[in-house]
């Protein structure tokens, strides 16, 4: 609900959250408080003794450069006459119904009761801008993001601009950052929000493994259930930068587009559209604010077929780790039959089916098949495979380009390099140039073709690389720093357009394992590859730290062999299983090593899987015990506590209690239970035993063991 008291007064009001907005005698609109549901503003600190300082200590909701705000910049616009101030201060606002949409850039959506705030400042030298607000009872959610329109008779140059700024005015605050590499992305870091400037953020022209694009804010005292918890990321896919400045008067957030190597001209008239900014405020903990998170992707960010998370999802067998790049079609097709004996639904062809594609150095851009590997080519493949009773996917990278390739030989204008310069191959490849739109088409020409030869139900859709030489042939000098955001604007409208076309296609979204794991992917598939790492000590730290922000049901996890191929570590059947089926769960190994009684001592997890997706994938999510590098324990429990599956890997099972704050103490519980190197366990449990005493797990030994339980209340 949005309220205005005033015409000067605003409040967004969740079913447990109040964002509230003032303007001031002078003007300007600034941010009055966050926090648990309030009606009323907490007092506007008073001025500073040196009223020149004053400007710093105003909480500015868009603060403006140039006239007397300090604070390390991240607006920043040069007019035609080379000045650089704005002064943007309150012209009008206006409610309506539903949720605002974006043009061309990822949003959340929803209808009635959620409503929009729009809110226009202008500065009186040709510059408007309105910020857009949406707050959503159902998730404590609140939107953000920002229209800026040249007003004025001349060109503005914006050269850094904030989807949101947020002014807190308390300092002892902890900083949450989810941080990693390749093979161990989104490792959340805590430490005290420092005097000064701190920011994370990515200028490859994707997030990286190296930071994601969102962040927690929280007191000293938060954990999983206890304390405040504000957590904030960007709706977006590219450069961005999250940065948190404390000075003398609190904490100033703000987030955006990253500055460095941007650069947006607006001709009279034109207007340019920041990414989306979304808000969970908890006072119960970062478990309650991740909930809350994963309850609003679910319903307002997924969409089409795959958004009802009711309906079976396909249980898949990936080829790579099986294959790589050394396979027959007569391989493939052991394999798929392996697969069908295991329960998959789903077999997906991963790297090495397009011509000549026998190691990473050649054939990207060149999407037929080599009929070396399968002669009756993709079509013919997927025919077979259709006939064994398994649906067919297949991998493809088409922002990639091999400069051993047809493609590249008939094209070379069309990947991104520098005149003068040796454009930078990464992983033997360049970038194609997704910000000109016959690039895309001649992409958009081989997809359909492939997608339209045979009923491919799953696309697995790679990005190998971070950009680099960007430049474009198809923009003039002075609008270079375009082109980053153009290139997303690409991305973002072929993938619209293939979720449109192929209706029934689950897509899923991948960049060297999870490089691009963030909310405006999700806006157009419905899950995101996790990690290249599928070992299941690894995957606990991996999936807890993407559990912040994004909801199981949305992470791509698989079953791999033992030991592992990245880390040579050994893991139970159960450890491994409780890792994959907390995700999207498939299988990533080669089954044709199994025997018939191995592949057969799979099936009761798939059974597991499809007995109990549906509330994997809806259920809360509850994180037990974090994990420590020897293991953690979870669960993902209805909403009315009726219902959880619980899960334990590695030394948090040595004999220890689990208290479990899901379950209604007044109810007794059935459980069902399958732990390594024990029988199936079968009991009932008071609720009151589960609150307060917690599940009593068993005493474990081995590499790496594993447990899994059911739990359902009694009538």
């Amino acid at each position: 609900m949005i309220q205005s008291s005033s015409p000067h007064r605003f409040a967004l009001h969740t079913a447990h959250t109040s964002y509230l907005l003032e303007v001031d005698p002078e003007g300007r609109l600034l941010h009055r408080y966050y926090g648990p549901r309030t009606g009323s503003c907490p007092p506007l600190a008073s001025p500073h003794p040196d009223p020149g300082c004053w400007p710093d200590r105003l909480p500015q909701e868009f603060p403006t450069p140039g006239l007397g705000d300090n604070h390390a910049p991240f607006f920043a616009l040069e007019w035609a006459d080379g000045s650089r101030a704005a002064d943007l201060c309150f012209a009008e606002a206006d409610l309506c119904p539903g949720k605002y949409a974006l043009p061309g850039l990822p949003a959340f959506f929803g209808e009635a009761p959620v409503q929009t705030l729009r809110i226009t400042l202008r500065d009186p030298k040709g510059l408007a801008v309105t910020l857009l607000y949406a707050a959503f009872e159902d998730c404590d959610l609140i939107t953000r993001a920002a229209i800026l329109e040249n007003t004025g008779s001349e060109p503005v140059t914006l050269q850094g601009l904030p989807s949101a700024v947020v002014d807190f005015t308390r300092k002892d605050l902890d900083l949450i950052t989810l941080d990693g590499d390749w093979a161990a992305e989104r490792t959340p870091f805590r430490a005290p929000v420092r005097p000064g400037v701190q920011s994370v953020g990515s200028v490859g022209g994707i997030p990286t493994h190296a930071h994601n694009p969102g962040i927690v804010l929280c007191t000293r005292d938060a954990d999983e259930t206890h304390g405040s918890c504000w957590g904030m990321a960007l709706v977006y896919s590219g450069n961005f930068r999250l940065q948190t400045e404390r000075t003398t008067a609190g904490i100033r957030f703000s987030a955006g587009i990253e500055p460095q190597g941007f650069c947006w001209t607006l001709a009279p008239g034109e207007s340019f559209t920041t990414p989306e900014l979304a808000m969970v405020y908890s006072d119960r903990g970062l478990g309650r604010m991740s909930r809350c998170f994963h309850d609003a992707v679910r319903r307002h960010l997924l969409r089409g077929r795959w958004r009802d998370l009711t309906a079976p999802r396909p249980v898949l067998l990936n080829s790579w780790e099986a294959c790589y790049f050394d396979f027959t079609e007569d391989k493939l097709l052991t394999l798929a039959r392996a697969a069908k004996q295991a329960g998959a639904d789903l077999f997906v062809l991963d790297d090495g089916w397009f011509r000549g594609r026998n190691s990473d150095t050649t054939s990207l851009g060149d999407w037929t098949a080599d009929p070396a590997k399968l002669p009756d080519g993709v079509a013919g493949l997927c025919r077979k495979i259709n006939e064994l009773g398994l649906d067919f996917g297949i991998w493809v990278e088409p922002e990639a380009i091999s400069p051993d390739s047809d493609l590249f030989r008939n094209h070379p204008d069309w990947a991104l390099q520098i005149p003068g310069r040796e454009t930078l191959q990464i992983r033997h490849q360049y970038t194609l140039d997704f910000s000109r739109a016959e690039v895309r088409e001649g992409i958009w020409q081989q997809l359909t073709a492939l997608l339209d030869s045979c009923p491919v139900r799953y696309l697995k859709w790679d990005m190998n690389r971070s950009l680099a030489n960007v430049w474009s042939a198809a923009l003039p000098a002075q609008r270079q720093g375009e082109v980053f955001h153009r290139y997303l604007l690409g991305l973002y409208e072929l993938q619209q357009r293939l979720i449109q076309r192929y209706p029934q296609l689950l897509l899923e979204n991948c960049a060297g394992g999870g490089a691009r794991f963030d909310l405006g992917m999700l806006y157009y598939s419905p899950q995101i590859w996790c990690s290249d790492n599928t070992d299941a000590l690894d995957r606990l730290m991996i999936q807890y730290g993407t559990s912040f922000f994004y909801p199981p049901c949305v992470m791509g996890a698989h079953f791999s062999t033992v030991p592992n191929h990245i880390t040579g570590r050994t893991a139970s059947v159960e450890a491994r299983m409780a890792a994959a089926l907390s995700g999207t769960f498939g299988f990533e190994l080669d089954l044709t090593r199994y025997t018939p009684e191995q592949l057969a001592e799979l099936r009761p997890f798939v059974d597991f899987y499809r007995a109990h997706g549906a509330l994997l994938r809806s259920g809360e999510l509850w994180r037990l015990c974090p994990p420590d590098g020897s293991g953690a324990a979870w669960a993902i429990a209805s909403g009315d506590g009726r219902e959880a599956v619980v899960f334990g890997v590695g030394r948090v099972l040595d004999g220890r209690r689990l208290p479990l704050p899901f379950v209604r103490a007044e109810h007794r519980y059935h459980i069902q239970s399958r732990m390594t190197g024990r029988p199936s366990g079968d009991e009932t449990l008071e609720g009151e035993l589960l609150a307060v005493h917690g599940l009593p797990l068993p005493a474990i030994r081995g590499d790496l063991p594993g447990y899994l339980c059911y739990l359902q209340q009694e009538e």
